[in-house]
């Protein structure tokens, strides 16, 4: 029997295209299903979850706390640095009426941020008030005391003092320019000091972080191998099968920078009453302030990149060696 050619074969089998929007809507919906099992397999171990983002917790805590006190330190020492003062006194044949005329020329000078005259007169008299030999005074034919300008850097930082004063001491009215600069190079050593500390102990607890994360993960792993093989088997890719993990990885992260938040906010409320007293007791004007707001919401997600890069690392090192056996 003749076949038709009009007449059209069966049709077979042939290949169809996944349009760019069901490709995203499937992406999509795998991370929001990898949140919720990363989510889910916390909630059903809970007591191993809370231990390891109590860890991280702690581990993050402590150098946010140790911050926190450097900031209220540095809050704290930045009214005795505007103590620190250059005594300039002048020739003894410099009137008053060029000494406040030299007081207002220098704090025309863009390192003075202000300047204090004290007189001959007002000189000889405190010292009188405060030493007590003001009869021996009285009987000198002079007064010997030189007139005095009190300068108040812009900068304290100790270089910036000390240029100031090498440039007063090379005026030609000028005796003498006075610095006890010791204290205020002590004070900013210590906070100098206190920084670098800070930042050699987050990074040495950050790294804690990560291999605590890197541990946890590859115990998921290993717990979870079967699942692994035949997900493979069945044509999953490595990014289909490392993406929950790695969310698993910031989850933990991200809850411990939480908890920490809160770790840090008791601690500050436990020491707050003590602090305020003892500052109280020293007439200061300053009080124990908490986190700031940027540092609250920056360290959860500090925490989640942790986890996330302690993830990534356990991913990549375990995730290979899992192959289906055929």
């Amino acid at each position: 029997m003749a076949r038709n050619p009009r007449q059209r074969r069966p049709a077979g089998a042939r290949s169809t295209r996944t349009s760019l929007a069901d490709q995203f809507t499937a992406w999509r919906h795998h991370h929001r299903d990898s949140l919720a099992d990363a989510l889910g397999r916390m909630r059903a171990a809970p007591s191993s979850a809370l231990m390891t983002v109590l860890v991280i917790a702690i581990a993050l805590a402590l150098p946010a706390g140790l911050a926190v006190l450097m900031d209220n330190a540095r809050a704290l020492t930045k009214g005795w640095d505007g103590q620190a003062h250059l005594s300039v006194f002048l020739q003894l044949d410099v009137d008053n009426d060029r000494q406040r005329a030299l007081a207002e020329e220098w704090t025309g000078f863009d390192t003075v941020a202000r300047t204090e005259v004290i007189t001959r007169e007002q000189a000889l008299d405190e010292f009188k008030t405060l030493s007590g030999f003001g009869d021996v005074l009285e009987a000198l034919p002079d007064n010997p005391l030189p007139p005095l300008i009190v300068v108040y850097p812009e900068d304290v930082a100790p270089g910036q003092i000390e240029a100031l004063q090498r440039r007063l001491n090379g005026l030609p009215e000028v005796d003498n320019a006075q610095l006890d600069v010791a204290w205020v190079r002590r004070l900013h050593a210590i906070i100098e000091l206190g920084d670098r500390l800070i930042s050699v102990l987050t990074l040495g607890l950050a790294i804690a972080v990560v291999l605590v994360v890197v541990n946890t993960i590859r115990l998921a792993i290993e717990s979870r191998r079967e699942e692994i093989v035949v997900i493979k088997i069945v044509g999953g890719t490595d990014g289909f099968v490392r993406r929950p993990f790695l969310y698993s990885g910031f989850c933990f992260g991200f809850a411990g920078g939480l908890l920490a938040l809160i770790l840090v906010s008791l601690a500050l409320w436990w020491l707050g009453g003590p602090i305020n007293e003892l500052l109280r007791l020293y007439e200061s004007e300053h009080s124990l302030t908490g986190m700031a707001a940027s540092t609250a919401l920056v360290l959860p997600l500090f925490s989640g990149t942790l986890g996330l890069l302690g993830a990534w690392l356990a991913v990549s090192r375990h995730l290979g060696d899992i192959e289906p056996q055929f």
